[in-house]
């Protein structure tokens, strides 16, 4: 049995379930992936973010699905031999209201903790909330897309 969370908005409430990831789910999310980075990393051309990213990026990961309205409204991707995810990202309509939170609370309780992941440095709203949510700073790098903190939760 899945979880309904709820979330309020103005007047309106909408609830939301997390599941596996399913074949059915990729032409959405592929559309949350791009629109999310764009929002995300403005500091990124944005004319170099496609699509097809998003296949990559989940590729031979483990992925949970956020929806609302039988509707895709995020994901989370991990590498579970390493317990390192990889990818959270959120429909913009839905961010801040606790999508995110439900997708990493799902995640860690799959993945087990330790656990790690990456952020790059300009993204503060990302770095504010994994902060919210109990992680720490572990080290930093550099990748092509900016200077990353690798963060970590035990």
């Amino acid at each position: 049995m899945r979880k309904l969370e709820k979330l309020k908005s103005n007047k309106n409430e909408i609830f939301w379930t997390v599941r596996d990831y399913n074949p059915e789910d990729r032409e959405s999310l592929r559309h949350i992936y791009l629109e999310s980075r764009k929002l995300a990393f403005p500091w990124l051309d944005a004319d170099t973010l496609k699509l097809e990213d998003f296949d990559a990026a989940i590729q031979e990961e483990e992925v949970l699905v956020a929806l609302s309205d039988h509707e895709p409204i995020g994901f989370i991707a991990w590498w579970l031999p390493d317990n390192f995810i990889h990818s959270l990202f959120i429909h913009p309509d839905f961010i801040g209201h606790g999508v995110g939170k439900s997708l990493l609370k799902a995640c860690l309780a799959r993945t087990g903790r330790p656990a790690t992941l990456k952020c790059l440095q300009a993204n503060k709203n990302a770095l504010k909330f994994y902060a919210s949510q109990g992680w720490e700073i572990i080290s930093d790098g550099e990748s092509p897309d900016g200077d990353f903190y690798l963060l970590g939760i035990e």
